[in-house]
């Protein structure tokens, strides 16, 4: 961990700008916005008209002068006004002046695994607008492996990957800091868009944008597992005529268009372990991997991925807000680094 323990107690709030959701931790407050990171706008006058859920609600739905944003694209921000606009209406008007109390206000925010120096400054850039005088930033799989309660200032080995909306990122974690990892750009979108791509192929079938999520696509909770029924009614659009139409979709074939984006997935954990030193990999062989993000959720995932690999996997208790609550134990003190005694002279 690059932030040490004692810098990131001094911090106020912790940020989480995700491609998908952004969350803010207060200290002493807890978690206090969960919200998609998305804003809606009026062109014509510039004016914000939505931000989160109502945004979201409103994405393919809108008139041709208001544009639904997302200022936060693969973990790292893309347009810092906009973000900034975004987080002050999730904050709302009574928080903000709480926070603007503070003679000093320090920020933490998550970073993607090698995340470029100008996607860094564009988070901290995000945060000083909302009056953040010092902001430190923090390594998203570390604050992940926090939030989850694994023992990352231990001379263990924790494996640990983190399904995101744009990327997968996967690491080995010991003594507080990252032994190896890699960083996928394959998330939920690609999984998405590979249900997209098939039924348009195969079905001529144009879905509607709020129904793309897998878990939401009438695969009735099964996933990538190999029960349930057949065959999913689907409804969507004809790509020829437009009118609206309902198919008949093998659930087993839309399996398999889910599976070959994930292809790139498995061959990232493989890499990451041959990577690792051989004590470390004999570590991970007893605990597994860990893990975390919205995708983790995908039905099916972990088992696919105890069939490649052979050791356990587990899916944290709440795998969409590990990294947030990760930095705010951070903020709070709950996270001793190991202390060395010195050897007697």
């Amino acid at each position: 961990m690059t932030v040490s323990l004692e810098q990131l107690q001094r911090c106020h709030v912790a940020v989480d700008l995700g491609a998908a959701r952004t969350r803010v931790y207060v200290k002493g407050l807890g978690l206090v916005v969960d919200e998609p990171s998305v804003a809606a706008v009026n062109i014509r006058t510039g004016s914000l008209i939505a931000v989160g859920v109502l945004a979201e609600q409103m994405t393919g739905r809108t008139p041709e002068y208001i544009r639904v944003v997302r200022p936060v694209s693969g973990g790292s921000v893309v347009d810092i006004e906009m973000a900034q606009r975004m987080l002050r209406h999730l904050l709302g008007d009574k928080l903000r002046r709480q926070l603007r109390r503070k003679p000093r206000l320090r920020a933490a925010a998550c970073i993607p695994h090698e995340a470029d120096p100008l996607a860094q400054r564009a988070t901290v850039e995000t945060l000083v607008g909302l009056g953040a005088r010092r902001v430190e930033l923090v390594d998203t799989l570390i604050a992940a492996a926090a939030g989850c309660g694994l023992p990352v200032e231990q001379p263990t080995a924790t494996m640990i990957m983190a399904c995101g909306a744009a990327t997968t990122q996967i690491a080995v974690l010991s003594l507080g800091s990252i032994v190896t990892a890699v960083r996928i750009p394959v998330g939920g979108n690609a999984i998405d868009e590979a249900v997209i791509q098939y039924l348009r192929q195969h079905h001529a079938l144009l879905l509607p944008s709020q129904s793309v999520r897998p878990l939401q696509l009438a695969l009735h909770g099964n996933g990538l597992q190999l029960t349930g029924p057949a065959l999913t009614e689907i409804h969507g659009r004809d790509v020829a005529t437009g009118l609206a139409r309902s198919v008949q979709v093998d659930t087993a074939a839309v399996r398999q268009a889910i599976h070959t984006p994930l292809t790139a997935v498995l061959d990232g954990v493989g890499k990451v372990l041959r990577e690792c030193p051989p004590d470390l990999v004999a570590d991970l062989a007893d605990r597994g991997i860990m893990m975390v993000g919205g995708s983790a959720l995908l039905p099916g995932l972990d088992q696919m991925l105890r069939d490649a690999t052979g050791m356990p996997v587990l899916i944290a208790e709440r795998p969409d807000v590990c990294s947030v609550l990760g930095l705010g134990a951070m903020l709070d003190g709950k996270i001793q680094p190991m202390v060395l005694n010195p050897l007697a002279g």
